[in-house]
């Protein structure tokens, strides 16, 4: 499939040669990448989606399928750069929440099978069979809407039944003995509607990502859903992709990776949990940066930013950065959290403002204006992993990464240098 005109997300040209001795996206005259606003900036390591890539590849059983997760937006790395390097590794099957982001990888380049994980209207079936877009199919009126829908455009729509064994969420219902008769007289009715292609058939573990306390559950999903593939078999239905497995089933579960798994998280380089027991040697690949704006020394007992909740307690040194809530970084986290300048650990002080916040940099004398502040990621032998500020923000990694604002423009690397730059706000003119 060719790719289709970008309009409402733009992105840079791709450099579609994938070699290390390129330093920036080839526009038509080759061009390198135009300069970004160096105030606050995400770095995403390409070198690391590749490694991740490989590393996933290899723990899953060979002949399974992988369907790799990029919906929203890849996670905040960027939906389509990191479709790009996926593919260009071998990818075939790609997940997303929504026919929009479907549409923005197929904009983007991006030929390989995609997945919509959540819901499109069933109006949209001739627009879905028209960019070759699988749909989950979760019960049977919305089934019956999008056959319907088919049947007029005189068209077919690709789909994968989802099964509800305790996620509660979406899908047919299969978690009481109660319920599997109904359920899978309403699953082969589905089978047999026209202009649907009965592709796929899953489910989604709840508490894979647990360790000991989620095993017990996993395995009643996984056999409730298995209890369904079996009991369908007997009535003449099978799927040609079955699959159950996220990112902690990936790693801890592989007897349940089936014909197709779904990793997640762990594509961008972060386990799902640290309750992990079989962990992967995966790399993150997002970065998140800013700068000193402004180096000020202040007295004792001198407040800083709003409410006056922090007060000098000796003559400071205080460094300015222009990073904020807006920027998604979580106001919650003033006096608690630390970023790196010159390697070495500077605690925020005063409440984090809408687009600023500052550090105290007194005992870093060595910090100038200017200067590279590292908010997540590495600075020579110190380290302020990701999952560090989820847990000061009482939140999830997944949660961090993916609220990392549409202002903050992606610069993506390969081997340490830029290759592509992902601008939302100001993106660069069309020659």
């Amino acid at each position: 499939m060719n790719p289709h005109p970008v309009d409402y997300l733009r992105v840079q040209p791709y450099n579609k040669r994938h070699d290390a001795t390129y330093t920036g996206p080839a526009g038509p005259k080759g061009e390198a990448m135009q300069d970004f606003l160096k105030r606050t900036w995400a770095e995403i390591n390409l070198d690391s989606i590749r490694h991740n890539y490989t590393t996933i590849r290899q723990a899953v059983h060979t002949g399974t399928k992988i369907c790799w997760i990029v919906k929203a937006d890849g996670y905040g790395h960027g939906a389509v750069f990191v479709a790009r390097e996926l593919e260009a590794m071998g990818a075939d099957w790609f997940g997303v929440s929504n026919l929009e982001e479907a549409i923005q990888l197929r904009r983007g380049g991006i030929s390989g099978s995609i997945l919509i994980l959540g819901h499109t209207p069933p109006s949209l079936a001739a627009r879905l069979s028209e960019l070759h877009i699988s749909q989950t199919v979760f019960s049977f009126a919305y089934a019956e809407a999008l056959s319907s829908f088919a049947a007029k455009a005189g068209t077919a729509v690709s789909i994968h039944v989802k099964v509800d064994t305790g996620m509660s969420r979406i899908g047919f219902l299969y978690q009481k003995e109660t319920q599997y008769r109904s359920t899978l007289d309403e699953i082969e009715q589905v089978y047999r509607l026209p202009g649907l292609v009965p592709e796929g058939i899953f489910t989604h573990f709840a508490v894979s990502d647990e360790g000991e306390s989620g095993e017990a559950f996993t395995h009643e999903q996984y056999a409730r859903f298995w209890d369904a593939l079996e009991k369908l078999k007997a009535r003449g239905i099978t799927f040609p992709l079955r699959h159950c497995s996220n990112s902690g089933a990936v790693l801890d579960y592989p007897e349940f990776h089936l014909d197709m798994v779904r990793p997640g998280i762990i594509v961008y380089g972060i386990l799902p949990s640290q309750a992990i027991r079989h962990p992967l040697p995966l790399q993150p690949a997002m970065e998140l940066k800013t700068i000193i704006s402004l180096l000020k020394t202040v007295e004792p007992d001198t407040s800083i930013s709003y409410g006056r909740c922090f007060h000098t307690r000796r003559q400071t040194r205080v460094a300015t950065v222009p990073i904020g809530y807006a920027d998604g970084y979580p106001r919650y986290l003033y006096d608690q959290a630390d970023m790196l300048v010159c390697g070495k650990r500077a605690p925020i002080v005063g409440r984090v403002c809408m687009d600023q916040l500052m550090l105290d940099v007194t005992d870093i004398p060595e910090a100038q204006e200017g200067m590279t502040v590292t908010i997540f990621g590495r600075d020579g032998t110190e380290e302020i992993p990701v999952e560090e500020l989820a847990a000061l923000n009482h939140t999830i990694p997944y949660e961090t990464i993916c609220i990392v604002g549409k202002r903050v423009p992606r610069i993506y690397l390969r081997e340490g240098r830029p290759v592509g730059q992902l601008n939302y706000i100001c993106p660069p003119a069309e020659e």
